[in-house]
């Protein structure tokens, strides 16, 4: 898997999932540096990852953040990740004040239906040559 500092600020999103793909684009184009890195789900270093965390291969469940050893899930990946955007977008880490069973819950909403409102792909997406370097498979 590399060591701990390559996939330190990692996020892992379904490859499959044209809504998912659509916000790795989203956050590629509204980060305030190029801190953050990128890789599927369904890659090698995502499954290994999965692995190391206890959780299962096939998992779609919710986009991941790897931070610091630290694995984060759902909502509170979603917060994570909104630290690194420019303003207005930042804004969203103040619902991270909310209890997590109201922001898990919506967050749960939209993942379950993220394959209904967009749909899948049968390939991940290939990064463009100015991104293609921040991801890691």
């Amino acid at each position: 898997m590399g060591s701990d500092r390559e996939v330190n600020h990692l996020i892992l999103y379904d490859g499959v999932c044209r809504f998912c793909n659509h916000s790795v684009n989203f956050i590629l184009d509204h980060e305030r540096n190029e801190k953050l890195r990128f890789t599927a789900l369904q890659s090698e270093l995502g499954k290994s990852i999965l692995l190391k965390y206890n959780l299962p291969e096939d998992y779609t469940e919710s986009l991941l953040y790897l931070e610091n050893n630290n694995l984060y899930s759902h909502s509170k990946a979603a917060f994570k990740i909104s630290n690194f955007l420019k303003m207005p977008w930042r804004i969203v880490v103040v619902f991270s004040l909310l209890p997590s069973i109201l922001t898990d819950w919506g967050y749960n909403k939209i993942a379950k239906h993220r394959y209904a409102l967009m749909g899948t792909t049968d390939a991940c997406m290939i990064p463009g040559p100015e991104s293609k370097s921040r991801f890691l498979e």
